[in-house]
């Protein structure tokens, strides 16, 4: 049997005056996943455990199988597993965005999506004004980075970047056990980023600076259960964000490199699903994720995110269907990790629409993949991670 997991971020929503009263899911084309919905099972799960933010990080290990009321330490530890990067007993791991900010305004998480060799030259500057023995910036994908610091602060709230745009800095800077530590550094971050030679490129043509970092997420390093383990899969994953090759990496997948991918609407998903379906060659399953739906929700864009559901339904959903005919016995898992509504910009904890297809699956009444279709599926989960029993055969339905 040969497995495929495909993670469309963020796409679950709420009707939208702009779309007729639809979500974007409902108001997109998509005949592949709709195929999918009527010849197989699903309907609605709880992604995001109560005790848990609503966040990629969660629903992405909820998706893979994983409890995360039991498996789960922060966001960036992920992050810094798939980079590679070391995270000692005494470490901990932040993500670090280089964000755009207008005084006390957190105008833009990402910097106008700053491009990865613009943020590297930023990242190194910082490293080598603020880095230090114990505290090293690490370089990641786009505006997502790491910070390293052995003996940080441990125990803050902090807030997505993404979560608070258009608000007040000051009234979400992270707080608790030496708060001043985090806020300090920065705050030094600023005056650097502002003289740097990217930032003046930027200016000259009218693009978001990034002109501040923002930190947030911290963990220490994370031990999981590798999915060999779990359920005796030789896996791999295709994601352009580190977070859930992170997620991947720590599960004892194989990271799958695929050229174009982008983490935003202009990735490339047609390789998605072509380097996919090699991989399944040699492997017993592939996590395909693609962020873009999400990365629409949190500009405020419902056009843009009905045409990233339209492409990952065409590129990525069809393609994969057009050529599992030489591969044998499949199964396919559906399932967005949590809703991204794009009033809230954010995300929220609202269950989403799921679906399970292939060998042993048979229809159960959904007509279409959508929030309002998925009623009339047979399945209520209460957790993320029965949707991987249910997928491998671990647990019957």
């Amino acid at each position: 049997m040969k497995y495929l997991v495909l993670v469309p971020d963020g796409a679950a929503d709420e009707p939208l005056e702009a779309l007729g009263g639809k979500t974007p899911l409902e108001a997109a084309h998509t005949p592949n996943l709709d195929r999918l919905a009527r010849e197989g099972v699903g309907g609605l799960v709880q992604i995001i455990p109560p005790a848990r933010p609503a966040g990629s990080d969660i629903g992405n290990l909820e998706i893979f199988g994983y409890d995360t009321r039991n498996h789960y330490t922060g966001r960036a530890p992920l992050e810094a597993a798939s980079m590679g990067l070391p995270v000692g007993p005494d470490d901990l791991a932040f993500r670090c965005n280089t964000i755009t900010r207008d005084g006390d305004i957190l105008v833009d998480y990402s910097a106008g999506h700053i491009s990865t060799p613009e943020a590297r030259e930023l990242i190194k500057t910082l490293q080598s004004q603020l880095g230090r023995e114990g505290l090293r910036f690490y370089p990641g994908v786009g505006y997502r980075h790491i910070v390293v610091w052995r003996g940080g602060p441990e125990g803050l709230k902090s807030f997505p970047p993404h979560d608070i745009m258009g608000q007040s800095i000051k009234a979400h800077l992270p707080a608790g056990p030496r708060q001043e530590e985090v806020r300090q550094l920065m705050d030094a971050a600023g005056p650097l980023l502002e003289q740097a030679p990217v930032n003046q490129r930027r200016r000259d043509q009218d693009k978001n600076q990034a002109n501040a970092i923002w930190l947030w997420g911290e963990g220490r390093g994370l031990q999981l259960p590798g999915l060999k383990e779990k359920y005796g899969l030789r896996g791999g994953v295709i994601s352009a964000v580190d977070l859930v090759r992170g997620i991947g990496r720590s599960a004892g997948l194989e990271v799958i490199a695929v050229p174009g991918i982008t983490g935003y609407v202009d990735t490339n998903y047609l390789g998605k699903a072509q380097y996919a379906l090699e991989a399944l060659k040699r492997l017993d399953m592939v996590y395909v994720h693609v962020e873009a739906p999400d990365e629409a929700s949190h500009n405020g864009d419902p056009a843009a995110k009905v045409q990233a559901i339209e492409d990952f339904d065409r590129q990525v959903v069809g393609t994969i269907l057009a050529g599992l005919g030489s591969l044998g016995p499949c199964r396919i898992l559906v399932s967005p990790d949590h809703p991204t509504p794009i009033r809230l910009r954010t995300h929220s904890r609202e269950p989403v629409p799921f679906l399970l297809w292939g060998e042993g699956f048979a229809a159960d009444g959904m007509e279409a993949y959508g929030e309002q279709a998925a009623g009339a599926g047979s399945l209520r989960l209460d957790h993320g991670h029965q949707m991987m029993d249910l997928l491998t055969g671990k647990k019957a339905l």
